[in-house]
């Protein structure tokens, strides 16, 4: 189904049976208002599902989100101060992920070369192995998630985008 070329009363119809059924609600104060429930709705949503993957790994998202952005690092390190700034949850508290981490045998960290008071951060070979298993995982989880084409995805994220802006 290609959800951006139905017209609005069909398209009204569909949503309508999805958030609405959802929550249980059928009026909302605006399409703006009930957008902005939506996304927020969608977002627990695919958190809750997202946190059953990562704990068969042991992992808690914030922890898988380092991980990963360690991988693109990798093999150059990281600082504490680039992971708060790269990570989805702008809230977690990157020091006790990385501590974490570092216990599970994740992450290594040492001393930064240039600045004896900074950390750096690397991922272990056991990191890069955990994600590999993962990315496996992941990628048939998302597969079967996702009724969007690629073109129908690339329109979504241009939407959340310009939400945001």
């Amino acid at each position: 189904m290609n959800f951006f070329n139905l017209d609005v009363v069909t398209i009204n119809v569909i949503v309508d049976m999805g958030i609405s059924e959802d929550i249980k609600q059928e009026k909302f104060r605006s399409e703006l208002s009930k957008a902005i429930i939506n996304v927020v709705y969608t977002n627990s949503w695919l958190n809750t599902r997202q946190t059953r993957l990562f704990k068969e790994y042991g992992l808690t998202m914030p922890q898988y989100n380092v991980l990963r952005i360690l991988r693109g690092q990798h093999p150059k390190p990281a600082t504490v101060n680039l992971l708060i700034d790269r990570m989805l949850d702008k809230s977690s508290n990157a020091s006790r992920i990385v501590d974490k981490l570092e216990a599970k045998k994740l992450v290594i960290r040492k001393q930064c070369s240039n600045d004896r008071r900074a950390v750096d951060v690397l991922i272990s070979d056991a990191g890069l192995q955990l994600l590999e298993q993962i990315d496996a995982k992941l990628d048939k989880w998302e597969n079967q998630l996702i009724g969007l084409s690629e073109e129908e995805c690339g329109q979504l994220n241009v939407l959340l985008d310009k939400l945001r802006t």
